[in-house]
């Protein structure tokens, strides 16, 4: 019997409702308790603010230390030459009998040399890397070519060969006549470079659809499936990449992608995560964007050294024979990518998990024609990100039903849950009590001649000064991430790249606590958000 893997629409269930409400009403009531035990009893909210502010430092160590360790496990896998270890796998045999006694060092050759082995041994199947082949979906509303090229051009520009590559570019009909000229122009261009360049237009107002990139991704998967049936290529060997429109894979991702999926025997049950550095315009970027920018980067190479915590985010790989088996991505949600995630692990029935890749796709930081329209398109980008809040009432519906009707194990899937709450509240309250939580106590009991409550602000800065670890960490290591300097710029704009982070308390509480209140506040409210804001992308000449 095939799964219900859809959001719902249209009126919820009493259930299903409730936990749109939750994320919302557990964020609002931690900032309420805050005032309330302050004015109860200053020390209880003393105490309150300490375990909150205490979390903050425990975290803020983690981030240093995961940000350094991930920084160098990304470095080191980019050093692999993955094309060489595709072609080792072809004969797995006389490649372990040549390299096993070798001295190697690098990015996970003991792995290397086992997988060699196992292949060797023929312990479980495996397919031929020369039977690989990968298909892009890049998706596209009414950018020009300036955007499109270079991103068509970082996948040509892969190690991994060009006629084992099916491109499909898959426009919105919404992008209007230009956007179809563009199309059939980079069609023309780019016809004889890969296996087969293909150009998909996506119909306007499809029945059951959100205005939203899932629904165009889901039409270019099929008719991309209907072109691999129709060419006898054996679906089982077909690796899904699907892109935004800014996205520039680096040169080795394809064979990193297609060198996991050849030697994990789950296979066709796992997501390939690349990790997702905002850093193609950094340079032109205006201060607070590259904060933010910065930020969900560290965010990102923090995740990827946290597999059990990954989840699908923007750019993704999936095998086409579990796409077209789960009918490809949501055409529900504005947030495909992450819910990605929950549609795969409910359809396998809990046995599914992401897989990180240590090798980055570059993304763009977000610039528009004006500073104003850049932070305003800022806000816009994160407060559709934060709208995976949505996706605790889908978990929690599969979750609190009877053990007959639940697809995943309860304490399998309550962990995932829980963090998956927790997450989306601790995005919405964390800034605002480390910033201003410290006078709370104070101001609500102003005629309470107490020691504790006058040496709360003390108290949390000399906290949050242990806390900036994290963020001195995060500097340092931003520096060494960056691209080259544009010859454009001064040298003197790489101090610029430093003082920029005078501005995290406000971006913190602008793009991150309000961005998702005002997710959780519509899900509350049941003011869906079903059109999916595209961020414009603005080359800056």
């Amino acid at each position: 019997m095939r799964k219900n893997l859809e959001i719902p629409q249209g009126k919820r269930t009493p259930l299903y409702r409730f936990l749109e409400i939750l994320p919302g009403a557990i964020s609002y009531g931690a900032i309420i308790l805050l005032f309330v035990l302050s004015i109860v009893n200053p020390v209880l909210g003393a105490i309150y603010l300490f375990a909150l502010i205490a979390s903050t430092l425990v975290k803020a160590i983690g981030v240093a230390y995961r940000t350094i360790q991930g920084y160098e496990v990304i470095k080191r896998a980019g050093r692999v030459d993955w094309r060489k270890r595709m072609e080792e796998l072809e004969n797995p045999h006389e490649a372990y009998e040549r390299l096993r006694d070798k001295d190697n060092k690098s990015y996970h050759f003991e792995e290397h040399l086992e997988n060699l082995k196992m292949m060797a041994t023929m312990e479980t199947e495996y397919p031929e890397p020369s039977k690989i082949y990968h298909a892009v979906i890049m998706t596209a509303y009414d950018e020009g070519e300036e955007i499109l090229v270079p991103s068509i051009e970082a996948v040509k520009n892969n190690t991994f060969p060009s006629d084992h590559i099916i491109f499909t570019l898959a426009y919105e009909a919404r992008g209007g006549e230009a956007m179809e000229q563009t199309a059939k122009a980079l069609e023309k261009k780019y016809k004889n470079v890969f296996k087969h360049f293909m150009i998909v237009k996506h119909p306007a107002d499809l029945p059951g659809e959100i205005v939203g990139k899932g629904p165009n991704l889901t039409y270019a998967g099929q008719a991309l499936a209907e072109y691999v049936h129709k060419k006898k290529i054996p679906v089982e060997n077909v690796i899904i990449t699907s892109l935004d429109s800014d996205n520039r894979m680096a040169p080795k991702y394809l064979d990193s992608v297609a060198y996991e999926f050849i030697t994990h025997p789950n296979r066709q049950r796992l997501s390939y995560q690349p990790v997702s550095l905002f850093m193609n315009n950094i340079w032109d970027a205006p201060a607070p964007t590259r904060v933010i920018a910065v930020s969900n980067s560290f965010f990102n190479v923090i995740s990827t050294m946290r597999p059990h915590l990954l989840r699908n985010f923007a750019s993704h790989s999936q095998p086409l024979q579990a796409l077209e088996a789960m009918d490809f991505w949501s055409k529900r949600t504005i947030v495909e990518d992450g819910h990605q995630y929950w549609r795969s692990l409910f359809f396998f029935n809990g046995d599914y998990s992401v897989l990180p890749i240590r090798i980055p796709i570059y993304q763009d930081a977000v610039i528009d024609e004006t500073l104003w329209k850049t932070i305003k398109a800022q806000f816009v980008q994160v407060r559709r990100w934060y709208y995976g809040a949505s996706d605790v009432a889908y978990v929690g519906s599969k979750l609190f039903v009877k053990k007959e009707n639940r697809i995943v194990p309860f304490w399998q899937l309550f962990p995932k849950f829980w963090r998956l709450l927790d997450g989306h509240v601790t995005l919405a309250i964390l800034a605002p009590i480390v910033a201003f939580g410290g006078w709370v106590p104070m101001i609500m009991n102003l005629s309470a001649h107490s020691m504790i409550t006058y040496n709360i602000p003390n108290i949390v800065s000399v906290v949050e000064t242990f806390a900036s670890i994290g963020l001195i960490v995060s500097i340092i290591v931003s520096l060494r991430m960056l691209p080259e300097r544009p010859a454009k710029y001064r040298k003197s704009k790489r101090l610029l790249m430093v003082l920029q982070w005078i501005l995290m308390p406000v971006t913190s509480i602008i793009y991150q606590s309000l961005a998702a209140f005002y997710a959780q506040t519509r899900l509350m409210l049941g003011k869906y958000m079903e059109k999916f804001d595209v961020t414009k992308k603005v080359v800056k000449k």
